[in-house]
């Protein structure tokens, strides 16, 4: 993607981008104001069906599902209703905020024993190497998806129009089609090879084929995708509510179309399935209360990050610098490794945690940190010590509601696998357990995965400040902290700490049983300076560019004092803000 943007500029000889008169230089826009309602989405289509729900009397619930279900059709690379989705939702009337884990579980008919023969006979089958790893695509990583039940979750809590009116406008444009996006296309293309080189390990591939190919080819940009299947799938839904999908048609088709090609879902495990309100947990960072939801999601990461880098003045090293630099850097090493051993399914095993966030498990990691080199020797701590007893968009509306809310079928667009005429993939999450029998996120039936997507929400003085996320699997915490530094140590506004250059670390033990590849691999974008990427090379760093994984970041942020939203999206996709 790097060099296909270098050729891009090429081809124009020697002009570059305009200048700014306002703000930052490097900034791609202003945030955008707004002070009745915002959607902020990743598809500018969806960021308007967000708003014109807004406009009819919806919920910024509403809004976000209806954008939610826009997008699963307009950008199917990324997620739809085959994933998973998590949410947190500020509630003007309670004052309080509310978070929803909508993560599925494992099918319930195949043990530890029965996955690790599986495993092993997929890749001799597929004439692949054995690697101790759930593959990537089949029917093996496929969870049961959350989707459908967080949205009726929600919406049940929250929401103020019918369902119906919330998946109207996507299933309008998956009968009448929606152009395809130039990033998109690209997504596309890249997601359909991955799949033929790993066609071996699909069972069925044909129905990935009629639903997501136009005459053969994978759409490119410009060109009108539709989806029949689908639009008939979200009218059964809009109909019959969410038992049409965990109960009743969609859910025997899918426990047909398992059976027919040998995987092991079934209808059980849909009619089974629910999601879970759990509350949002928070660290204070420099007077900001920072909010993540708790594992089997990884967004605690993001709060032990913070207690650490509360140790260090990154305002007074300065932004970009190679002091800061080090200490997020550092920072995110230790979190990680807590996160590869104790991040699991709560209903599993027991996780640490309220030591895994605490102020003085902060601080120990933080002594563990040397702004001169990188720590060669890196491994998990002991938060049990200290513990005493886890695509994004974002929308708000005219009352102060605002929501957080992330969604996801994992890598790409999934599993490869297509029930019969239901026009959406299922997830590969799955990919993500653990085979290691000692590990707390090892396989089992009905156990939920270590989880990589999170939203975020930031509250200040005991009010709502900024519904935020950014995706991109192991990027999300890392960017996470890198967009709240931005903010509060550095003093950006919401789209300047969106647009300012980005780093993504990679070589911390896994969840899923890998191990340490000690420092490990540091990448960064083209905007930090040359002379600070040479530093950190001197301190033990191995710094490489950027090859473009560096997530995608919607925000809405609220000004209390004029009341006023404040959003921001993300100039590395295709995505929108919008208010009214």
């Amino acid at each position: 993607m790097v060099l296909m943007a270098a050729t891009a500029t090429s081809a124009y000889g020697q002009i570059s981008r305009g200048d700014r008169y306002s703000g930052v230089p490097w900034a791609t826009r202003s945030p955008v104001l707004a002070q009745h309602g915002m959607a902020a989405t990743e598809q500018p289509l969806a960021t308007r069906i967000a708003v014109d729900i807004l406009k009819k009397g919806g919920s910024a619930v509403d809004a976000a599902i209806a954008a939610n279900a826009a997008i699963g059709l307009m950008q199917p690379v990324l997620n739809g209703i085959g994933g998973d989705c998590f949410a947190m939702v500020y509630d003007p009337k309670t004052h309080k905020l509310y978070g929803y884990n909508g993560s599925g579980r494992a099918p319930m008919g195949r043990d530890l024993v029965k996955m690790k023969e599986e495993v092993a006979a997929a890749y001799e089958t597929a004439g692949m190497p054995y690697k101790a790893h759930i593959p990537p695509v089949g029917s093996l990583p496929v969870t049961v998806p959350g989707t459908v039940d967080t949205w009726f979750a929600l919406h049940k809590k929250f929401g103020k129009l019918p369902m119906k009116e919330d998946l109207a406008p996507a299933v309008a444009y998956a009968e009448g089609g929606v152009p395809v996006t130039e990033l998109v296309a690209l997504y596309w293309k890249e997601n359909m090879a991955a799949f033929e080189k790993h066609r071996a390990l699909i069972e069925e591939f044909d129905n990935a084929k009629h639903t997501y190919l136009i005459d053969g080819h994978a759409p490119t940009q410009g060109e009108i995708f539709k989806n029949p299947d689908l639009a008939h799938t979200l009218t059964m839904i809009a109909d019959g509510g969410r038992d049409v999908f965990y109960k009743g048609a969609v859910a025997h088709t899918v426990d047909a179309y398992f059976k027919r090609i040998g995987g092991d879902l079934r209808y059980a495990d849909f009619a089974a399935h629910h999601g879970e309100w759990v509350e949002p947990l928070s660290v204070n960072y420099r007077g900001y209360d920072v909010y993540e939801l708790p594992p089997n999601g990884q967004g605690f990461a993001v709060l032990e990050m913070l207690q650490i880098l509360k140790h260090f003045d990154l305002k007074k090293m300065g932004v970009g610098s190679a002091d800061a630099l080090t200490a997020m850097l550092e920072a995110k090493r230790l979190a990680f490794e807590d996160l590869a051993k104790f991040y699991a399914d709560p209903a599993f095993v027991k996780v640490p945690m309220k030591g895994l966030i605490s102020a003085a498990y902060g601080a120990q990691r933080a002594k563990e940190i040397n702004l001169q080199h990188a720590n060669p020797d890196i491994g998990p701590g002991d938060p049990q010590l200290f513990d005493g007893d886890t695509i994004y968009l974002a929308t708000a509306d005219k009352d102060g509601m605002m929501v957080s809310l992330i969604q996801s079928n994992y890598r790409g667009m999934g599993s490869g696998l297509v029930a019969d005429h239901l026009g959406f993939m299922f997830q590969d999450r799955g990919e993500l357990f653990s085979l290691d029998p000692r590990a707390a996120n090892v396989y089992a039936p009905g156990k939920r995965p270590f989880h990589t997507i999170i939203p975020g929400f930031v509250m200040k003085d005991g009010r709502p400040f900024m519904s935020f996320g950014l995706m991109g699997g192991d990027m999300q915490p890392q960017g996470h902290v890198q967009v709240l530094t931005d903010i509060i140590d550095f003093g950006m506004n919401v789209q300047e700490a969106g647009d300012a250059a980005r780093w993504r670390h990679y070589g911390n033990a896994e969840p899923t049983g890998e191990p340490s590849q000690g420092i490990g691999t540091v990448e960064m974008e083209s905007g930090f300076s040359p002379a600070v990427k040479t530093e950190l090379e001197k301190r033990g760093y191995k710094v490489v560019p950027g090859t473009g994984a560096f997530g995608g970041y919607q925000a809405i942020m609220w000004d209390a004092k004029n009341r006023v939203y404040w959003a921001a999206s993300e100039m590395r996709k295709d995505g929108e803000a919008m208010g009214y």
